[in-house]
């Protein structure tokens, strides 16, 4: 006897995800049993089927009718993942983050509460920091710009064949024509909003 369809996609307690996976769940009075995420439309009904064998559910509320027996139904259904030492370390570690995490969440939630003048304090100081890297940023955009615009004019002066007042050696010639760089622009006040 072919499978009963139902919904959308044919089967009962079977559903598309976003990711192309097809999910499966089974409601048990007002507990909702989830039976995992699968690579075919078909595994995830079978997967609901033997979910109904073992919660004693009639044939008529199956998708396949004829699976007569658990063991058919467990034959049909695709084999659960298996366990294995390493995933239960994993899962351990996982919960025990999340568990620091909402710790963490709820202690720092509960210190605001009880604590607004640390919390305006540690908002007025973020913003004083703010306002001090952009000033630093600008002047030191603006130092550039300068020291741009003295390189430029020393090489005007030299190509009109005059003399340059730097020496051939001279540190600060060195270090104004390797501390500027060919992009500067004057409207750049160097925030560039990334904080």
């Amino acid at each position: 006897m072919p499978p009963r369809h139902r919904g959308a996609l044919g089967y009962h307690g079977v559903c598309l995800r976003p990711n192309g996976g097809y999910y499966s769940e089974i409601r048990s009075g007002d507990l909702r049993l989830s039976l995992g995420t699968y690579e075919t439309v078909h595994e995830a009904a079978r997967a609901f089927d033997a979910a109904a064998w073992r919660l004693g559910r009639p044939r008529g509320q199956m998708n396949f009718q004829y699976v007569y027996t658990l063991q058919q139904a467990l034959d049909v259904a695709p084999p659960p993942r298996l366990n294995t030492a390493q995933d239960r370390v994993e899962h351990a570690a996982l919960q025990r983050r999340l568990l620091v995490a909402q710790e963490d969440e709820w202690v720092m939630e509960e210190w605001r509460r009880r604590h607004p003048e640390d919390v305006a304090y540690e908002q007025d100081y973020w913003a004083r920091r703010r306002e001090e890297d952009t000033r630093r940023r600008r002047e030191e955009r603006l130092d550039k710009c300068r020291r741009k615009a003295l390189e430029n004019a020393q090489m005007d002066i030299v190509a009109a064949g005059g003399r340059s007042f730097f020496t051939k050696n001279d540190d600060l010639w060195l270090d104004i024509c390797l501390s500027t760089s060919d992009d500067t622009d004057e409207d750049d006040d160097g925030d560039d909003g990334s904080d």
